[in-house]
């Protein structure tokens, strides 16, 4: 039985893989065009007006955020445009007769999720070489934040997928809630130079976590203690989980 769960996986993961990788030009292109024009504005005019930041050029500041807002788009929206294209072609429908466990299911979407997350992630970083020396103070703490973080908004995605009724609704909460939030989130800034009542309002934001986390990998230093941000990210997790695991379960949404 798990030999039949384990190719059901795999297929699962490699039909994935393969819908970002056709249209690669579309799916991961664009993170680098985006990001080499964030480092030109941002980082080479206005950083250079700026000055350091905690210790380090500006250029240095901004590059993990931009690799997690790279990580968090493309996380988030591989799996809710795959998720709602099955189930607006009725394919989902031969995934839930067949003797796939829920749990199955999920893990294919997400994994897809987080490959193209990966990759996304690989080109960011090397463009950002291009115009700033990297340094990482930890591996570890890297490559864990950004595990969770895709996870999280891999997660999140497949939400959207699951409650979207048309095409529109998958690009609403990126529009209006994921971009507002991952700009408010400290990529650009660090929350300490708010003013104190901003910064309480700023905590509330998760995504300050992740970034924050991120950074703390990279350069060393945070704005938000590390572990908070490893609790916080692995509370969204269990929550969103939880909510999938049910819906999916019980076809809410899924079955005509």
């Amino acid at each position: 039985m798990w030999m039949l769960y384990w190719t059901a996986l795999k297929s699962l993961v490699i039909k994935e893989v393969n819908r970002f990788m056709r249209i690669w030009v579309q799916t991961l292109v664009p993170p680098i065009i985006t990001t080499s024009l964030y480092f030109v504005i941002f980082g080479n005019f206005i950083g250079g007006r700026i000055g350091d930041m905690g210790g380090f050029s500006y250029m240095q500041f901004i590059v993990p955020g931009l690799i997690m807002q790279a990580v968090i788009t493309n996380s988030y929206s591989n799996v809710s445009s795959s998720f709602f294209g099955q189930k607006f072609q009725k394919n989902i429908e031969e995934l839930l007769v067949a003797p796939v466990p829920t749990g199955i299911i999920i893990a294919g979407f997400l994994a897809g999720g987080m490959a193209r997350r990966i990759l996304a992630g690989i080109f960011v970083t090397t463009v950002s070489m291009f115009f700033v020396p990297i340094q990482v103070s930890s591996w570890l703490v890297v490559t864990f934040i950004l595990l969770l973080t895709s996870l999280l908004f891999s997660l999140a995605g497949l939400l959207n997928g699951i409650f979207a009724k048309s095409f529109d609704d998958v690009s609403i909460i990126p529009t209006f809630i994921l971009t507002p939030l991952t700009y408010l989130g400290g990529v650009f800034y660090s929350i300490t130079l708010l003013p104190p009542v901003w910064q309480f309002i700023s905590r509330f934001n998760p995504i300050v976590y992740m970034i924050s986390g991120f950074r703390y990998g990279f350069l060393g230093v945070a704005d938000v203690n590390l572990w908070m941000s490893v609790v916080i990210l692995l509370l969204f997790i269990a929550i969103l989980l939880g909510i999938s695991y049910r819906l999916i379960h019980k076809g809410r949404g899924l079955r005509s």
